[in-house]
């Protein structure tokens, strides 16, 4: 009597849900076993919805019987989206972030795969009109007006593509509620595209001064191997030389070069670099692109037709067919670590990265990270110093302002105005750093002393002038600008402190025949806005930038000759124990726009504590001896890179629930030795968009022991029924303590 056949394996499905699980289910009826493979995309039944899941293996048995275990859809792909090395980075970074592994694989994926679409850009969606639509009455639909709005568009043009949907201004749920309806089907069309041309050196780079010659030389003996250079170069040293010379040899080679930059504001100029010097070939990924533009630049990545990939910290997940070197520009910028979500560090990650895939990664940094310069003089990065200005540029000379006691004109110091006065009349650029948008931080009332608060943060809102609003910064809440004072109806309102919009509409008064540039976030959000800031800029022209720290990163601006901080204090103040390590970084980083060509450079910087040590060792434009102060008082109190820390965040409707949840976390677990926890406590922004807020903060001197106590905690708060009412979330390697 013949044996039966052994059951089919089940296949281990990662699915976009917040739940801390993968899924069984049976494969699809019909399809050959040997089709299926790690990362590739199936369409799956899913409660009564349909989800996009990502294959991550096969096993023999499911802890489930196979009688509850529903049939996959048949693959959506023939190749996987995320090849082996990849997957694996996602699920480690998952795993050490103490994040949904479904979660972190599906924000790997441009939005189009999330949603079933073809990987291949080419293919777009295009909806028409079935017989039934074409067959409808003028007078239908009244009662549904987007849905009749779609339909008359496709009367009139007949298809409807993606691209049409923004520009006629369509809903994409009238478009899902017709093609239920049967009035309008949809199909998917092959369109022509622009062929991505080859990545290749075009144009030669300058000469190299002995040190970038010696860091290029070993980070190409580096080549095919994995290690971490930490590339250590003042302001103007010529870093992204290197990072040329050594991509250039990596293409040589064979291969492709991702580099990640902090700020969507650096990306076009940085591309701009990178095309001037390698032609084609290169090409954008951040959240700024339309999703068929980043779909696009993926699919070139992942094909090996883009040779260089220039983006933000979502680009470390790039796919790569022989990625050869990861380059991390201000490798020290907060903005890698994603504060909301999923919250990794794109700096680490592709760290992580290069040594699962056997190559090199270049970390650079005028102002390194203490957790960089920790590990490059323990050894565990390769030390490579760039000590002066490339092309004979000289540092700029530094100036402490002291305000004490000073009369100041809408926060100008006289001896600054002076400095601007001479700049202007020179012919040359000035750059005014204030890090505050808006008019003013805060609206008071003289007579009363009230001050205009967000009705849902435990915030004060910032007064906009120009748009005569108030703004709430932190859930962008936006209320009318009073005109007496709602609590004692007095009308002297008062409008206290100092930001961009301010000081714009200050110098635009006091230097009318001059173009005055405010750049921050609210002047650069149209697309292209800050190109076209640069472009002006680069020109020569006469000008007073105001900006906040957009303006600080990598630019490169050879015609400012004077850089005036407004307020360098605030962040010395700071309660975060890295306060004042991100304050020197800024004012360095700031002040190494000035000065960067033939032009020698100045730097004023305001104070009120002008005989503080770290502003009083910054003005010697050495950084080194800050940080090695920093790291000293770290080590001291066991804080980071000594030890290692956690957040667990929790917030609520109620005022109390949050705190009563982390409290029982922490009173009912059994926690490892040598664990300190410190709350719960209540952020300084202890209400934001309506809900209250509580954290509860782990520290261990050991990584293991560290992510042990974290794990028991998630177990813990997913059984605990009083937390399904409340959003929590688990913070690795916090950065962010507001």
């Amino acid at each position: 009597m013949p044996t039966a056949a052994p059951p089919s394996p089940v296949l281990e499905i990662a699915l976009p849900t917040p739940l801390r699980r993968l899924f069984d289910y049976l494969p699809p009826e019909g399809c050959a076993l040997e089709a299926l493979r790690p990362g590739m995309r199936l369409q799956l039944p899913f409660g009564r919805r349909r989800l996009t899941g990502v294959l991550l293996g096969l096993k023999p048995t499911s802890a489930l019987g196979r009688e509850q275990l529903r049939h996959a859809g048949m693959p959506l792909d023939a190749e996987p989206v995320l090849d082996e090395v990849l997957l694996a980075l996602i699920r480690w970074t998952a795993d050490y972030y103490c994040h949904p592994q479904g979660e972190a694989i599906f924000h790997a994926l441009p939005p189009p795969l999330r949603k079933g679409r073809s990987p291949d850009a080419r293919d777009q969606r295009v909806w028409r009109l079935t017989p039934l639509g074409l067959g409808l009455g003028e007078a239908a639909l009244a009662r549904a007006p987007r849905q009749r709005q779609a339909l008359e568009y496709l009367r009139r043009h007949g298809s409807l593509t993606e691209q049409d949907l923004s520009s006629a201004a369509l809903a994409m749920t009238a478009l899902n509620a017709l093609t239920e309806r049967g009035l309008v089907c949809q199909t998917a069309e092959r369109r022509d595209l622009p062929d991505t041309p080859a990545c290749r050196q075009c144009a030669p780079g300058p000469q190299l001064n002995e040190e970038q010659a010696q860091a290029v030389q070993q980070i190409a003996a580096g080549l095919g191997r994995f290690a971490t250079f930490l590339l250590e170069g003042i302001t103007g040293s010529g870093k992204t030389e290197v990072y040329l010379r050594a991509i250039a040899k990596t293409l040589e080679r064979g291969g492709q070069a991702l580099v990640l930059v902090p700020e969507i504001g650096l990306t076009p100029q940085t591309i701009e670099r990178f095309r001037g010097r390698f032609g084609g070939g290169v090409v954008a990924v951040h959240s700024g692109l339309s999703d068929g533009e980043r779909l696009q630049a993926w699919q070139a990545a992942r094909l090996g037709q883009a040779g260089i990939v220039i983006g933000t910290r979502s680009a470390v997940f790039t796919p790569f067919r022989k990625l050869g070197l990861i380059v991390v520009d201000e490798e020290h910028d907060s903005s890698y670590k994603q504060q909301e979500g999923f919250r990794y560090s794109a700096r680490d990650v592709a760290v992580k990265r290069a040594q699962l895939t056997h190559i090199p990664v270049l970390l650079g940094s005028a102002t390194p990270s203490c957790e960089s310069l920790k590990n490059a003089d323990s050894g565990r990065y390769h030390s490579l110093c760039l000590r002066q200005r490339a092309g004979g540029a000289t540092s700029p000379q530094y100036q402490l302002l002291d305000l004490r006691g000073q009369s100041l004109q809408e926060g100008f110091s006289a001896e600054l105005l002076d400095a601007l006065d001479h700049t202007i009349a020179r012919g040359d650029q000035a750059l005014v750093y204030i890090n505050r948008r808006g008019y003013a931080p805060t609206l008071m009332c003289h007579s009363c002393g009230w001050v205009a608060q967000c009705a849902q943060c435990d915030a004060r809102t910032v007064v906009y002038k120009k748009d005569a609003a108030l703004r709430c910064h932190l859930c962008e809440a936006r209320y009318p600008l009073p005109q007496q004072c709602p609590q004692c109806a007095g009308r002297q309102l008062q409008s206290v402190g100092q930001g961009t919009e301010r000081s714009e509409a200050f110098l635009q008064h006091r230097y009318a025949a001059t173009p005055v540039l405010r750049i921050d976030r609210d002047t650069t959000r149209a697309k292209g806005s800050m190109d076209q800031f640069l472009a002006r800029i680069q020109s020569g022209e006469p000008a007073i930038m105001v900006g906040t720290q957009m303006l600080a990163k990598g630019h490169h601006f050879p015609d400012v000759t004077l850089v005036g901080v407004i307020d360098a204090d605030a962040g010395l103040c700071s309660a975060d124990f890295r306060g004042p390590e991100r304050t020197a970084q800024m004012l360095l980083q700031v002040a190494g726009r000035a000065g960067r060509a033939s032009k020698p450079g100045q730097v004023m910087i305001q104070t009120h504590s002008p005989d503080h040590p770290i502003l009083q060792r910054l003005i010697q434009d050495q950084y080194r001896p800050v940080s090695e102060t920093l790291l000293e008082g770290r080590r001291q109190l066991g804080l980071p890179p000594f030890g290692h820390i956690a957040m667990i965040r929790c917030d609520g409707r109620e005022p109390d629930a949050p705190r009563l949840l982390l409290r029982s976390l922490r009173q009912q677990l059994q926690w490892p030795e040598g664990l300190t926890l410190v709350g719960p406590l209540a952020p300084p922004v202890s209400r934001l968009a309506g809900r209250y807020r509580w954290q509860l903060l782990f520290k261990h001197p050991r990584r293991a022991a560290l992510h042990a106590a974290i794990g028991a905690a998630v177990a813990w708060l997913e059984a605990a029924p009083s937390a399904r009412a409340l959003r929590w979330a688990v913070d690795v390697d916090t950065q962010d303590f507001f």
